[in-house]
């Protein structure tokens, strides 16, 4: 009797185990047998990857690099689902997609590069957001879109979706829309599974675990995102179906200068401006403030609005963008407005002005200065991506790549304090009409717009 019940409790367990290799969802495939590794490959770093429990363990090891589980096979696209959990708070992870391996990158030691669906159980609260590994770093900060930073649960299995589907590739936690990058390269790769690289005893041995990966290639048909999330959209002057759904407008078509006018006349600048290689561009002058073309500020003005710029900057140059201009203060230089400052911080004077830092990068210029790390600021002749939001309660804040540098409520006591130390005090009401135009400023310096979108906020 024993012996018949072992049996039948063996049979029993091995069916619910088949049963639930074989709950795919309809059209999905197993990317993982659930019993060993067969179609993967360990690259880059030296983490141990083992099966257990019907999933993969991967296990952190002490002065390794990154290492990756990998797909031996490529994929263009697809939608890929799967579970997984981390031991700690320490252990960062991610998905890799579309991803590529360099045998000599690293010095010698193999770079695996690409996108990567980040793990991040830390208190940043970064999962889901899309970073760019061994390659452009951080494409989508979850900054950008904080409501969901609290999609993953840390000591319980989350699932994990990602959308790769022509240019654009979307990511959800445990159901929750998280971040939604368009890009312009790597249509197809391996996927992988990361064990991030450590170099203290206290992560040694910390382990994250997946199980449950499934991936779907044919018949593939968008899924809705979630409404008013911002989209990193790397296509030059382009917005994406989504982005038009969701209100946003190009304020530069990126080949006329349409919509934009001299802040000092109704016509557009004959000369200090050019539109050309889908670029809107400030020409040097020496340093000279509004002394060859001057500004240029859109035809309308906006009261609560969403808006992103990317901008290029020369060696030591000086620019900003302005917002809440009026044109009716006097001045003999630049028109009056709340700046996102646009400065080389390196090298022009500028940077150590005002106080604390309050006329730097990303700054409200001569009021509040940015806080930023080094690695979110791209070296001069990259391209930077600038975000102004204004709420419709006056809440405004900058950011810079994607992560947020200060805020502020503009109108506030705080704020009003600020002005009256500034070299805005002898405006009054600075910065607090309903609403103005947006300006490009003439510093003088060469300068790259493009990529320059507003969606209206109620």
């Amino acid at each position: 009797m024993r012996n018949f019940k072992t049996c039948l409790l063996v049979v029993a367990i091995a069916a619910g185990m088949q049963s639930a290799s074989a709950q795919n969802k309809a059209g999905y495939i197993n990317l993982f047998n659930g019993k060993n590794l067969n179609g993967w490959k360990i690259l880059a770093g030296k983490a141990e990857y083992k099966v257990e429990n019907g999933g993969i363990t991967g296990t952190a090891v002490l002065n390794s690099g990154n290492t990756f589980l990998v797909t031996e096979k490529e994929y263009g696209d697809f939608i890929l689902e799967l579970d997984a959990k981390t031991e700690s708070m320490l252990t960062n992870s991610g998905i890799q997609l579309r991803s590529h391996f360099d045998a000599a990158g690293h010095d010698g030691k193999g770079l695996v590069y690409g996108r990567q669906c980040e793990i991040d159980p830390s208190d940043r609260k970064w999962t889901g957001g899309i970073y760019d590994e061994g390659r452009r770093d951080w494409l989508y900060p979850m900054e950008l879109n904080a409501k969901a930073q609290s999609a993953w649960k840390n000591g319980q299995f989350n699932h994990i979706k990602i959308e790769c589907i022509g240019n654009s590739t979307k990511t959800w936690i445990n159901g929750i829309a998280t971040a939604y990058v368009v890009d312009t390269i790597d249509t197809r790769g391996f996927i992988g599974l990361q064990v991030h690289a450590i170099d203290n005893e206290q992560q040694a041995g910390k382990k994250i675990f997946f199980k449950n990966i499934q991936i779907k290639t044919t018949n593939l048909k968008p899924q809705p995102f979630a409404k008013d999330v911002y989209v990193v959209n790397l296509q030059p002057n382009v917005l994406s179906p989504y982005e038009k759904q969701d209100g946003w407008k190009l304020l530069f078509d990126g080949k006329t200068p349409n919509g934009w006018r001299s802040a000092s006349s109704m016509a557009f600048p004959t000369k200090g401006w050019k539109v050309a290689d889908g670029m809107l561009s400030v020409i040097g002058a020496n340093g000279g403030e509004a002394a060859n073309g001057g500004d240029i500020i859109t035809d309308g003005q906006y009261k609560a609005f969403d808006m992103s710029f990317e901008f290029r900057m020369s060696r030591g140059a000086n620019s900003g963008v302005k917002y809440f201009v009026t044109l009716s203060e006097k001045t003999t230089g630049s028109a009056i407005g709340l700046e996102y400052q646009v400065l080389d911080d390196e090298v022009h004077p500028d940077a150590k002005l005002g106080r604390d830092g309050n006329r730097k990068l990303a700054s409200l210029y001569d009021l509040i200065p940015a806080q930023k790390q080094p690695r979110f600021v791209h070296k001069i002749g990259e391209w930077n991506t600038g975000r102004i939001v204004v709420s419709p309660t006056n809440h405004v804040t900058h950011f810079l790549n994607g992560v947020k540098v200060l805020e502020y409520d503009r109108g506030s006591k705080t704020y009003r304090d600020l002005v009256a130390i500034s070299k805005y005090k002898i405006w009054k009401d600075f910065g607090e009409a309903p609403q103005g135009h947006i300006l490009l400023q003439d510093h003088g310096f060469d300068v790259d717009y493009r990529s320059v979108k507003i969606k209206e906020l109620k």
